[in-house]
């Protein structure tokens, strides 16, 4: 592991149900040797993402308040699909949620439609999601890259088998070709009971996946426009995305590189 991931390997342990660490339990938990762990964690404290909170206990710092500001300000994407995911839960009075992915995590960035409790389901702004159930899980994998998705099915091949991807291999790469290939796809209970989820991608400028656009909430508001509708209806926003998405960044200046 490289001397950056050593740094992040720290603040990845800090969760919703351990947000404090000992400076001895970072330690022995990472197997780092002190003066590392304690060099680490100065460059973590100076940078805002840690903070003391006690004699050699350390929380998520406020450079991550900053951080979540700018992006809700200033990124490309949310700020491309935001109007059109307003539009779209209003014309079907369904909740629209927008998830992005990065390394084996999906998280959801943006929701429109009411407020997040209003879903029968925990999907608040960066709170990571099932990787195996659900619609916009299922669409983020269908296009990420072969060598992401083998190192995933080397790690979690049992989990992958028991939410139904594939037993094997070639039954996985199937599976997400069927999806790659409808740009779309829909669930029900998988997630929760009694709730249903249709899903699309959502491209940038090079034809990359940047994000999954997704409708979400109890089967019956689905089912009352049919997955043709349904479908053509993400279809048509997530496209409406992408071109948004494409004008904002020919616009943008871009850096010299010397």
């Amino acid at each position: 592991m490289s001397g950056p991931s050593r740094v992040l390997a720290i603040l990845d342990l800090f969760t919703q149900q351990r947000p404090v660490w000992s400076i001895d339990d970072i330690i022995v938990t990472l197997g780092y040797a002190r003066p590392t762990a304690y060099r680490y964690i100065k460059q973590l404290i100076v940078a805002g993402m840690l903070q003391k909170t006690g004699a050699g206990k350390f929380a998520l710092g406020p450079r991550f308040i900053q951080l979540d500001y700018q992006i809700r300000q200033s990124d490309p994407v949310l700020s491309a699909s935001i109007p059109i995911m307003a539009e779209l839960s209003k014309e079907m009075g369904i909740s629209v949620l927008l998830s992005e992915m990065f390394g084996h995590q999906l998280i959801n960035v943006h929701h429109a439609g009411g407020p997040e409790d209003s879903l029968p389901f925990p999907h608040a702004r960066g709170r990571p999601r099932p990787l195996f159930r659900g619609a916009a899980p299922k669409v983020m994998l269908a296009f990420a890259p072969r060598p992401n998705l083998v190192r995933l099915y080397e790690d979690r091949a049992a989990e992958i088998a028991r939410n139904g991807l594939g037993n094997t291999w070639v039954e996985f790469r199937k599976y997400l070709s069927r999806i790659r290939r409808d740009k779309f796809y829909y669930s029900v209970d998988e997630v929760e009971s009694g709730v249903a989820a249709a899903a699309a991608p959502v491209f940038d400028g090079e034809n990359d996946v940047v994000a999954a656009l997704s409708l979400a909430g109890p089967t019956r508001d689905l089912e009352r426009f049919g997955i043709d509708m349904v479908r053509s209806s993400l279809l048509a926003a997530a496209e409406r995305i992408q071109i948004e998405l494409e004008r904002a960044l020919s616009t943008m200046p871009r850096v010299p590189i010397e």
